[in-house]
């Protein structure tokens, strides 16, 4: 008889998630962009054998991209799709807790696939199936991509990259970050502007600079990340509790700075992470109202769509992936129909309205006014 999979240290079920967002949207094409990049990975080997392909499938990458962007061009919407399997390779090389993955490691490759998005023939990766997958990649998003858009990916990865190689540092170290450092820097690895970029080039939309980069779309972005992040330390708990240290996530950092066990933090997480969806809600709501006047063609109301997709969006994905709900290291493949329970409140957990006692957050609230 097979054993039962070891029990959640976040105890039994997931905290109820506020989400006053329009939920359960996907494009109406998301099998099609599925059969492709499912068929473009087998074309490129991406997977050594049938088990890692079992679990590389298991991230459900082209449902997540097929829920954060559930309007537009289908092949903007392929071409992420590709990218984002292609992203969660790495992640799981990343977070596979190999001796030889190190910090060094990580920004090593970081650097290096930097530079080969910024210009695809600098020839500083080896060779083999996860680089010539990268090169077609790189050569149809320059292709696709105005110059804007390709500086705008290019940050996005960045971003991720960064934070990866911070946390990554962090476990290598054997040290917890404080709660306002990983506020600060923890969501970074989440690669929000990496997706999010991809949702203007699907609709075809480009919002002016000085719009894009405003403080108050910079905060909305920031907070939507996240809430995105919260969210992914939760279902992707189970996922990385096996690795010592322990993971750097939102319940680990809080469960070492109160000194309680990881269910006991994550009441403290979900408070937190609501009272940056309040946030958002709110701020979001200011700037469609100032919209009204001024974006005559819609582009900045769809943008601001966009970012609640792709809150609404990660939460949907993330209940029916695999990788999360019938993880690794309890499995030994992917359960296909595995997937999490998720109930949604209709009120924040932290009913306050003021900033959290946090530098890295505090500023946020300035602009709610602004």
């Amino acid at each position: 008889m097979t054993a039962p999979p070891r029990p959640s240290r976040l105890g039994t079920g997931l905290p109820p998630f506020y989400c006053p967002l329009p939920r359960d949207l996907v494009h109406p094409e998301a099998k099609e962009v599925e059969s492709r990049a499912v068929a473009w990975l087998d074309a490129f080997g991406l997977y050594p054998d049938p088990v890692e392909r079992a679990w590389g499938l298991a991230t459900h990458s082209a449902d997540f991209s097929c829920r954060i962007i559930p309007e537009g061009d289908v092949e903007a919407v392929l071409l992420f799709t590709q990218w984002n399997y292609w992203a969660n390779a790495v992640d799981d090389w990343q977070d596979s807790g190999s001796d030889e993955v190190g910090t060094a490691a990580v920004v090593e490759h970081g650097v290096r696939l930097l530079r080969t998005i910024e210009d695809p023939g600098v020839s500083v990766l080896p060779d083999g199936p996860m680089t010539r997958a990268l090169l077609d990649l790189v050569d149809r998003t320059h292709a696709l991509l105005t110059p804007y858009e390709l500086r705008r990916f290019v940050e996005g990865t960045r971003d991720w990259l960064l934070g990866a190689a911070w946390r990554a540092a962090r476990a290598e170290a054997g040290s917890m970050p404080g709660l306002n450092e990983f506020v600060a820097m923890g969501p970074l690895a989440n690669g929000t502007r990496f997706s999010l970029t991809w949702s203007d080039v699907a609709r075809r939309d480009r919002l002016p600079a000085d719009v894009l980069c405003s403080p108050a779309l910079t905060v909305l972005t920031d907070a939507a990340g996240f809430v995105v992040s919260a969210d992914n330390d939760l279902f992707s708990y189970d996922k990385d509790d096996h690795l010592e240290p322990r993971e750097v996530n939102l319940v680990n950092v809080l469960a070492h700075q109160e000194g309680c066990s990881p269910a006991e933090a994550v009441p403290l997480a979900v408070a937190l992470r609501d009272r940056v969806m309040v946030l958002f809600t709110g701020l979001r709501a200011r700037l469609e109202h100032g919209a009204d006047a001024a974006d005559g063609d819609g582009e900045l109301r769809r943008h601001l769509a966009a970012l609640g997709h792709y809150v609404a969006g990660s939460i949907a994905w993330q209940t029916r992936a695999p990788r999360y709900a019938s993880p690794r290291n309890r499995y030994e493949l992917p359960l296909e129909e595995a997937q999490f329970t998720v109930r949604y409140a209709e009120e924040p957990s932290f009913t306050g309205t003021g900033a959290p006692d946090l530098p890295a957050l505090a500023s946020w609230w300035r602009q709610l006014h602004g």
